[in-house]
């Protein structure tokens, strides 16, 4: 038997082919918003990773974001270019280059956050208040045992 949208049910009974397909969903949904004012998720990943950790040398935050550094140079080219983050070369070593969130960048991440919850409030729009805080929890847990399982 096969569900109304084409997946087997033996597939939907597996949690991990459930998360594949939510996740596609959200992601390609964020993407749309994104695209609509000419940016990818790179540039918002970029921005709140400026924020939640202060200024970073553009290697270490694409070793953060798990990017290829050129990607990264790309992106950040992209959100300077727009006035959302400053890049300063290091006098010391002149290969280094020091990333920081402009105001301007601030800005614009505290309207992309409000989108990104906005779609995650479509996405989770069947679950109750308290099924979203238990879900949220649960895939911190997931996530927090996977990642001290690829960091060790």
């Amino acid at each position: 038997m096969v569900t109304s949208d084409g997946a087997p049910p033996s597939l939907l009974g597996l949690s991990t082919y459930l998360l594949s397909l939510t996740g596609k969903a959200a992601r390609g949904r964020l993407a749309d918003r994104l695209a609509e004012r000419g940016l990818r998720l790179w540039h918002m990943a970029v921005l709140a990773a400026l924020a939640d950790f202060g200024p970073h040398v553009q290697r270490a935050l694409a070793n953060r974001l798990s990017l290829d550094p050129s990607d990264v140079a790309k992106v950040v080219d992209e959100l300077a270019v727009a006035g959302h983050v400053d890049r300063v070369r290091d006098a010391a070593d002149r290969r280094r280059v020091a990333v920081s969130l402009t105001p301007a960048g601030r800005a614009l991440l505290a309207e992309l956050d409000a989108e990104a919850r906005r779609v995650q409030d479509e996405l989770l729009a069947p679950l109750s208040q308290a099924e979203r805080t238990e879900l949220q929890e649960m895939l911190r847990k997931v996530y927090a045992r996977i990642h001290s399982q690829t960091a060790g």
